[in-house]
């Protein structure tokens, strides 16, 4: 029975991340009922001792899981300002209400690193006896022929610090001696912490390059209102080109300089060893790396540098923006508009939104930049929510690239085959024999889309997901959601026939075309098949800008954010790829991926040529990304969601139901669908249930997949239904053993 009158405070005692799912309830009393709240720091009596041990408030409920009279009192709050343990988890709350999750998948998720790792150590050496002293010892161990501690006590002499492994290692010198002059106080062993550096080859170059007009209104628009305590949210609309790197980097020294920590999050894993360089270039080691390529140890000792207040250039993709930061005072997230940053597992957040909340939790301005805002930022910056920057210049001389639409229907009635358009072609050995580098784009990976028999139709399927397989050159087919493998054989299964084969155009498939159109080129082939070791995409690019390539050939990893003075053209392949998937967000995600991969040619001195190969060369996704207008894109892209109500201009929420049984899957399904109806029967503006049936991607890992599509005007209301679901799903018998997950304003199509 639920007593309005009584408040329990679900806490967890040790923040350690091997022990998240330990939580303990305790009473919070009448008199700290405004303090307490999640993310509050308390002291509880812990333990059969009631000894008094310190806390972290996750949650606050009216309901006692326990029996009342076994339940303790919290004794008081610790008031001595707000931890980033406490912030933190307050974002975890955040990610909870809003996404839809359990607590502890939010903890676990603003709170990445399980484990800490044994720090490395360096042990130096140095002199514990005046020069002169150690000068008359060595001369006596000459004479006593002691030629290994003579050896190394002449060059401690010459250096007055070495270190331990120069020791043993050049001078020969075993540790058991190094530890005997040790304790006969001859020398002293220092051993300070050695942090791991994914990027040792970096150097440093403080003077940055100087702003032009447009930047530095930015900059100083940004210092006026840092100094003055104001903390907004600002989206940076640059064109590609147009220098937003440059100026992030202003607005960094400016936040630094007021003693604070910045974030700087990225979309790609590829992206980051040339962002690190250029931050690297003017921060030094101010900066730490956070991505999934690290090693254990890397992320440790990364984290450890934040908390010490070591680092204060925070770089990484999206799971850095819960890095541990004591002095938050700017997010920055680049290429904003890129699906990278929406969560897809649960909770299923959005960087963006999530670092808009936790920037006012600590009082930090937030900077959003890309080329090509997403539909959502750009609508808030236009109605004020945001405020807008635009950048309308490439930086130094270079001008926006030439663009031609090739109509691929023109190219067939032509007879041309190929998977090169003639105009396409002719470019490609013209930059050839101006030595010239060349990107060619196709967002599709493997050597053929899918396999089928010609005489019944019979495609091919993993038989673990509800997708086609992909044929490799190596023979293999292979599944690209759940790893999948099977040799390639030209027998149907179905009919038996012999007239099996590969369809569809994959990065494989182009490149084994280009070494035989173009046998002289040296050509690299960058997608997930090629850069899975660690350090593969840092190695490829920088290969590549080194001029050891003359075409980079790659999925949606080599169009964003990547600068090469001497690629003066990029080659489009086939832009329809994205264009017709069933997502209404398509076409945004079409414009911004032509308009990312155009934006790589001619960003140095030479002028830059773009071709984009089409069946829908009329689409305005297209037209507008041609002309590298985004404001066209988006006056026709906004008419569009208005009239269908989708996001910004309305909201949607999912229900992924999944179970490894199909008829239980469904009839969940079907039992949510008649709660929301029932749930709102006779309001007059109810919320929308669009289509409830078998996700797209029916099947993956063996897991059936049922979703509900819900949408409404107000965000308020779809909150309010998750939350009201929520304890139902949780309780009722029907769904145990059933995973069902909410998205909120999905950016992708279940």
């Amino acid at each position: 029975m639920e007593d309005s009158n009584i408040r329990y405070a679900d806490i967890i005692i040790d923040i350690s991340h091997e022990a998240l799912d330990k939580v303990f309830q305790y009473r919070v009393p009448l008199s700290l009922w405004e303090e307490v709240r999640p993310g509050s720091r308390v002291f509880v009596p812990f333990g059969r001792g009631n000894r008094e041990t310190e806390g972290y408030v996750i949650a606050i409920r009216q309901e006692a899981d326990y029996e009342e009279s076994k339940i303790k009192e919290i004794l008081r709050v610790n008031t001595e300002g707000i931890s980033v343990e406490s912030e933190l988890i307050q974002v975890a709350s955040f990610l909870k209400e809003k996404y839809g999750s359990t607590m502890i998948q939010a903890l676990r998720t603003v709170l990445p690193v399980k484990t800490k790792m044994k720090p490395k150590e360096e042990v130096f050496i140095t002199l514990s006896i005046e020069k002169d002293t150690a000068q008359q010892l060595l001369c006596e161990w000459e004479r006593k022929h002691f030629a290994a501690r003579a050896r190394f006590l002449s060059t401690l002499l010459k250096k007055e610090r070495m270190r331990k492994e120069e020791a043993v290692k050049t001078c020969n010198f075993p540790l058991k001696e190094l530890r005997k002059l040790s304790e006969q106080g001859i020398i002293k062993l220092e051993s300070r912490i050695k942090y791991r550096n994914p990027f040792p080859e970096l150097v440093t170059r403080k003077q940055g390059w100087p702003l032009n007009d447009e930047q530095r209104a930015i900059v100083d628009n940004f210092k006026e209102e840092y100094r003055k305590g104001e903390r907004r949210t600002y989206l940076l609309y640059g064109i590609t080109g147009s220098g937003k790197t440059e100026v992030y980097l202003s607005l960094i020294n400016e936040v630094l300089a007021a003693g604070r920590q910045v974030i700087v999050l990225i979309p790609e894993i590829s992206l980051t060893y040339q962002t690190v360089r250029r931050f690297y270039e003017r921060f030094g080691e101010r900066i730490a790396v956070i991505n999934s390529r690290m090693s254990k140890g890397e992320k440790s000792d990364a984290c450890e540098r934040i908390r010490a207040g070591e680092a204060d250039v925070i770089i990484g993709a999206r799971s850095a923006l819960f890095a541990p930061t004591e002095r938050l005072g700017l997010i920055v997230i680049d290429e904003e508009h890129d699906g990278a940053y929406k969560s897809d597992t649960s909770p299923k957040y959005h960087a963006r939104e999530t670092a808009i909340y936790r920037a006012k939790l600590c009082g930090a301005s937030v900077v959003l930049g890309s080329a090509t805002p997403s539909v959502e930022a750009y609508a808030h910056a236009l109605n004020g929510e945001y405020q807008l920057w635009t950048l309308k210049k490439r930086a130094g001389n270079a001008i926006l690239p030439k663009t031609q639409i090739v109509d691929l229907r023109e190219e067939f009635k032509k007879g041309n085959r190929s998977i090169f358009s003639e105009e396409l072609h002719k470019k490609i050995t013209e930059c050839l024999e101006r030595k010239e580098q060349i990107m060619l784009f196709l967002n599709r990976r493997g050597f053929a889309g899918f396999v089928s028999c010609r005489a019944c139709g019979q495609v091919i399927k993993c038989p673990h997901c509800d997708v086609t397989l992909t044929y490799h050159r190596n023979g293999k087919l292979r599944c690209h959601y759940c790893g999948h493998e099977e040799v390639f054989t030209k027998q149907c299964p179905i009919c038996k026939s012999p007239h099996v084969a590969a369809f569809g155009l994959g990065t494989e498939k182009v490149e084994a075309a280009l070494h035989q159109e173009f046998p002289a080129a040296r050509v690299l082939r960058m997608d997930m098949d090629t850069t899975k070791r660690k350090h593969a995409h840092e190695e490829m690019l920088a290969a590549f800008a080194a001029g050891k390539a003359d075409i980079l050939l790659g999925t949606q990893m080599i169009v964003k954010g990547h600068d090469y003075a001497n690629v003066t053209l990029v080659g489009i392949l086939a832009a329809d790829l994205s264009l017709h998937e069933q997502d209404f967000r398509s076409g945004e995600k079409t414009f911004q991926l032509l308009c990312q991969a155009a934006g790589r040619a001619g960003r140095g001195e030479k002028a830059g040529n773009v071709i984009i190969q089409t069946y829908s060369p009329e689409h305005y996704a297209i037209v507008a990304a041609a002309r590298h207008s985004y404001e066209n894109f988006f006056k026709e892209e906004y008419t569009y969601r208005k009239l269908m109500a989708y996001p910004p201009c309305a909201h949607m929420l999912v229900i992924l139901i999944q179970s490894g049984d199909e008829s239980q899957s469904i009839i969940a399904m079907l039992r949510i669908e008649k709660i929301i109806e029932q749930s709102q029967s006779g309001e007059s503006n109810p919320i929308q249930i669009l289509n409830p049936g078998q996700a797209s991607l029916s099947k993956l890992k063996d897991v059936y997949r049922q979703v509900l599509y819900l949408k409404h005007k107000e965000e308020e209301r779809l909150l309010d239904l998750k939350r009201r679901l929520e304890p139902v799903l949780e309780k009722h018998p029907m769904f145990a053993g059933i995973s069902i997950q909410f998205d909120f304003d999905p950016l992708s199509h279940y």
